[in-house]
């Protein structure tokens, strides 16, 4: 599925159309700094009934929402150097524990996803718009 975004309300319709063919309990995140991780992930949590503020993990690396659905956690792993401290932050306990957990900057943990089910989500900020793929 494409995208492409040129106004904060449009997020709504991109959860709208993903929403339905979201299957998996992982949604990788994947965008440079600023390109509306964080927003879209905001939009998806208000789509599925969660009342919590939602906020950047950035400092705390993972954010926990509840929703009528279940609990969703949200990570950040921007900072982290290698997939030891992905294991020390207790990744698997939330990966087994949740609804949905959304996995913003997961190329340090992504090999490790290998032959479980997720979902990727690619923003790509152009300036004047963001460029969205799905699958």
């Amino acid at each position: 599925m494409q995208f492409n975004i040129k106004q904060l309300e449009d997020w709504q319709n991109v959860v709208e159309e993903i929403l339905p063919h979201l299957q998996n309990p992982i949604l990788l995140l994947k965008g440079n700094l600023g390109a509306g991780k964080t927003t879209f992930t905001q939009f998806l949590l208000k789509n599925l009934g969660s009342e919590d503020e939602v906020n950047s993990p950035t400092y705390s690396i993972v954010n926990e929402y509840n929703t009528p659905k279940g609990k969703i956690y949200h990570f950040d792993l921007y900072r982290l150097k290698n997939i030891d401290e992905v294991y020390d932050i207790g990744i698997e306990e939330y990966l087994d524990n949740a609804f949905l957990c959304i996995i913003e900057w997961p190329e340090v943990y992504e090999e490790e996803l290998y032959g479980l089910k997720y979902h990727t989500m690619s923003i790509h900020n152009n300036g004047e718009s963001r460029e969205i793929s799905f699958e």
